[in-house]
């Protein structure tokens, strides 16, 4: 049987490839809202190069001859994840919360980690053998987490056999201007979304034209993210991005297992970020980096397990939720059940100690007759071993804002010190003010001198606010993975009605990009515009 099947998937991939476009171009609506739903997912790095402890594939791009013979013809022979068990992996993620996966079937390398037809550079030539993509897919599935692909269109293994040199920025490598490589290409994607079942996202990092379309073709429910939505590596927004979009982040410095020299972000840090990410209406694409036996190294299992104990208690804030009408409070950051009028309120920071009462002002909504308030996690009812302590949620709302009086009296630690974001929920309120409203507009740079300009559309019912720009040096693709530099601010404009605005800066490096966004301070709340490049000259 599985004999014949292998003689006949060559035909069905033919007629997928040749078959007239379809009508389909663009996710679908039903299938994008899903996705927002899901909110959380679980990235892959694994490739043949995982015992090198390198980035995953770039260390070919300005290689010398040997280094590329040596990669090409000795790495296949030394992978061989011993302890690689898909069932861990998903189970992992299941207790972190994940609700969907992206694995990279074939990163730029074009090392396939599953079986085709169309390349000997692949796992089941390797010493291990094994479709892993297989096993991935299944395992997921059996954990009721739908599996998705990340897919590489560029293959550098592929310009190798042509004598290309090996990169990714110059137009004569993109795979429609390589001759054979996108059909190539297309014969791989079709494989892994005909062999491997139902597919639920595609990340396509490269060119994408060609290849999405044959995607929706063969699977017209599949969601296509890199190439069809925004995807922000390595940073969240500074505002939410209409529709759907997902920003994918690592734990520490690299994608791909690095064994030595590495910095992690703390547990805190991600939970943090994830609570941002769908404050602004965003899904989190969490990478982790398996080991060369195929084990998850301990620290980012660590990490998702920290992660999972958050989501197992606060999982209803940010599962199906979409924003608020304003993304934050300072500290506080909001989340609001889609199509009801709960909000949950996120308080990420200072700590909590167990045991203590905290009053918080919001001034983002407002109550009904119907409004209630509690913790998430906790029964509102007791705190172990202090009898007589009722730790009872209430609240009040009068002219200065709605006041939540509450305790964290659940027991996280054993040393009490949970230090991770406590969440209110916050059920049948409206809208408790109509915030003020600032677009970025354009800037110009000349005689050393960069002028921003922004527009007030709305002061939110306030008589006057300050308007301004905050700036910072973009971050290029050679130092993506260093840490951004703080916020820089310019003077601030007294408004008192509503149009456009402008600030000179002077001081900034001439021949770089910088970020700007303008920026409107409310007597409540700090409302920011989105966030526009600006180049300076040499």
């Amino acid at each position: 049987m599985k004999r014949q099947q292998r003689i006949l998937i060559p035909i069905v991939l033919a007629a997928s490839i040749m078959a007239p476009a379809a009508a389909q171009t663009g996710n679908r609506a039903d299938r994008l809202e899903w996705f927002r739903d899901a909110g959380f997912g679980l990235f892959i790095h694994w490739g043949v190069d995982v015992q090198l402890g390198s980035v995953i594939s770039h260390s070919l791009a300005g290689a010398s001859d040997d280094y590329v013979r040596r990669y090409f013809a000795e790495l296949p022979g030394t992978f061989y994840p011993k302890r690689f068990d898909a069932r861990e992996w998903a189970a992992l993620a299941k207790i972190a919360g994940v609700r969907y996966v992206m694995f990279t079937a074939k990163h730029h390398s074009g090392f396939c980690l599953f079986d085709t037809a169309t390349t000997p550079f692949q796992v089941k030539n390797s010493p291990y053998r094994n479709d892993i993509t297989g096993e991935v897919m299944q395992a997921f599935r059996e954990q009721g987490i739908p599996p998705g692909l990340y897919y590489s269109p560029d293959d550098f293994w592929y310009l190798h056999q042509k004598g290309v040199t090996i990169d990714r920025n110059r137009p004569e490598v993109a795979p429609a201007n390589v001759p054979g490589l996108l059909d190539y290409d297309k014969r791989q994607l079709a494989e892994l979304l005909t062999n491997y079942g139902k597919i639920h996202a595609l990340f396509l990092d490269g060119p994408p034209e060609g290849l999405r379309e044959l995607a929706w073709q063969i699977q017209p429910d599949i969601v296509v993210t890199r190439g069809a939505i925004e995807t922000p590596e390595q940073y969240i927004p500074g505002v939410p991005i209409e529709g759907a979009w997902e920003s994918c982040l690592t734990m520490g410095t690299q994608w791909q297992y690095k064994p030595t020299n590495e910095e992690y972000k703390s547990g805190g840090e991600l939970i943090t970020t994830l609570i941002e990410t769908r404050a602004k209406g965003g899904n989190l694409l969490l990478n982790i980096g398996p080991k060369p036996d195929g084990t998850i190294p301990p620290e980012q299992e660590d990490r998702l397990r920290e992660i999972g104990l958050w989501m197992f208690i606060n999982g209803e804030s940010i599962y199906g939720v979409r924003p608020w009408v304003v993304t934050n409070e300072k500290n506080v950051w909001f989340t609001r059940k889609k199509g009801e009028n709960t909000v949950y309120a996120i308080v990420t920071g200072p700590r909590w100690p167990l045991g203590e009462w905290k009053t918080i002002t919001l001034h983002s909504l407002k109550s009904t007759t119907q409004t209630q308030v509690s913790v998430l996690g906790q029964n509102d009812k007791i705190l172990e071993y202090r009898a007589g302590v009722v730790p009872k949620t209430t609240w009040k709302e009068d002219a200065q804002g709605f006041h939540i009086t509450a305790m964290r009296a659940q027991r996280i630690y054993n040393d009490r010190r949970w230090p991770n974001p406590v969440v209110l929920k916050i059920t049948n309120v409206e809208p408790g003010m109509a915030p003020p409203e600032v677009v970025t507009s354009s800037a110009a740079y000349s005689g050393g001198v960069a002028t921003l300009r922004g527009d007030l559309r709305s002061l939110g019912k306030a008589e006057s606010v300050e308007a301004g720009f905050q700036y910072r040096r973009r971050k290029g693709l050679t130092d993506l993975y260093e840490k951004t530099e703080p916020w820089q601010e310019t003077e601030w404009v007294k408004r008192s009605e509503d149009g456009s605005f402008s600030v000179q800066v002077k001081g900034l490096q001439s021949g770089a990009q910088y970020d700007y966004r303008a920026v409107v301070k409310h007597p409540l709340i700090t409302i920011y515009g989105a966030e526009k490049v600006l180049s300076t000259e040499k």
